[in-house]
């Protein structure tokens, strides 16, 4: 996503008071077995690692599988949350994964102070993957100065840095734009506002924090293919490189599901910007190639 990073009672008061915004924002109900969504024994796909959040209401996320990333330094774009490890910000609700974004005033334990919460969640050490489908249904919240994106990051990140590490994009959207979200992929020398990128718009003006859309890609050796709700809208390869680029997709990459205020490419939030505002994640499914080792 880099375009240039207590108590029991009060959880409890804070899931009652926001009961009634989260029923609403839930909208579609959650998909079952019978939806007529990615069929991965059909397609030459196994599925390897997924989470249905399908926990207790209120429970946190399941920490074999997910840990949060910390802090409020802006993470290379000047957003302006601080992302925490609170049960405010990060909950399970009805089998969603509730991601939540607060309009507050918060100083972290490194004493850096924000105007806004978020949670930023990822697998960095629990799981990472070459190559596979990595799909998401999520629905995403809505208001100028959001950013929420499901992404995945090289595994090779603390050892060599962005955008050594590679960085893929399976979907961003920023709130000003609620009709389109994008997908893009990120490298040495061509990062930022030079990587490559393509943008996806809903048909006949829907927008896509109405509903739940599944986000997709299909990463192999020299390809890497984007859709939404299995429909294929970008396809990139090393050819689409500038010259003398390295493509970097070719070892582990980790997931990471997040929600950011501000920063420089959605913009500060505005007065008609309503908080809190939540997304929600019905699951997150990994698979390989049926067959292949890696």
């Amino acid at each position: 996503m880099n375009r240039c990073r207590r108590r029991l009672a009060r959880t409890a008061v804070f899931i009652t008071m926001f009961a009634a915004l989260l029923l609403a924002n839930f909208g579609t109900r959650k998909a079952t077995a019978n939806d007529a969504l990615f069929q991965g024994a059909e397609s030459g796909w196994t599925l390897v690692w997924s989470d249905e959040f399908n926990g207790p209401d209120g429970s946190r996320p399941d920490p074999a599988k997910w840990k949060f990333d910390v802090g409020g330094n802006g993470w290379g774009n000047e957003e302006l949350e601080y992302y925490t490890g609170r049960p405010e910000n990060s909950f399970v609700r009805g089998g969603y994964l509730v991601i939540q974004a607060q309009k507050e005033t918060f100083t972290g334990s490194d004493h850096v102070t924000r105007d806004y919460t978020s949670a930023r969640m990822t697998t960095q050490g629990l799981f990472a993957q070459t190559y596979g489908r990595f799909e998401a249904r999520i629905k995403i919240p809505r208001g100028q100065g959001l950013w929420p994106a499901f992404w995945l990051l090289g595994s090779s990140f603390r050892q060599t840095g962005w955008p050594d590490c590679g960085e893929i994009d399976i979907m961003e959207n920023i709130g000003r734009e609620p009709f389109s979200i994008h997908g893009s992929m990120h490298g040495p020398g061509y990062s930022g506002d030079l990587g490559l990128t393509s943008e996806y718009e809903l048909p006949g003006g829907e927008q896509f924090f109405d509903d739940f859309h599944v986000f997709a890609i299909e990463w192999e050796p020299k390809v890497v293919h984007f859709f939404v709700d299995q429909e294929l809208y970008a396809t990139f390869t090393p050819s689409r490189l500038p010259a003398r680029m390295h493509w970097v997709f070719d070892h582990p990459f980790f997931i990471i599901l997040n929600v950011a205020v501000g920063g420089d490419w959605p913009g500060p939030p505005d007065s008609t910007t309503v908080f809190p505002q939540v997304m929600l994640v019905d699951y997150v499914h990994v698979y390989k190639r049926s067959g292949s080792s890696r």
